[in-house]
């Protein structure tokens, strides 16, 4: 309790957070660029397993389609896949880098 009272959210958020690792000596700019294009890339991974997801469904109920629901099934798993593996790239690059160090 001791240890709470002193901290704020920030102390306990800061020490979770990647400190960027080798992009640490980015400029803001830089850094900026870096999270917009991941947040693009994220955006349309989602819009895959969005779209898998309509796929599997339509061809699964009115078209009787197996084919194309098995694809659906495929583009919701590489869509959440990619969300997964772009939203993890800060810690691993982190994790990489401090071993490397």
């Amino acid at each position: 309790m001791y240890l709470a009272e002193e901290g704020d959210i920030t102390t306990i958020i800061g020490g979770i957070a990647p400190d960027w690792g080798p992009f640490g000596t980015l400029g803001d700019e830089a850094r900026t660029m870096v999270q917009v294009i991941m947040a693009l890339a994220i955006i349309i991974c989602l819009a895959i397993a969005i779209w898998g997801a309509a796929k599997q469904r339509i061809g699964a109920t009115a078209m009787r389609d197996t084919f194309s629901a098995e694809q659906g099934k495929g583009l919701i798993v590489a869509g959440l896949t990619g969300v997964f593996i772009i939203g993890s790239l800060g810690t691993l690059f982190t994790i990489v880098y401090g071993m490397a160090v």
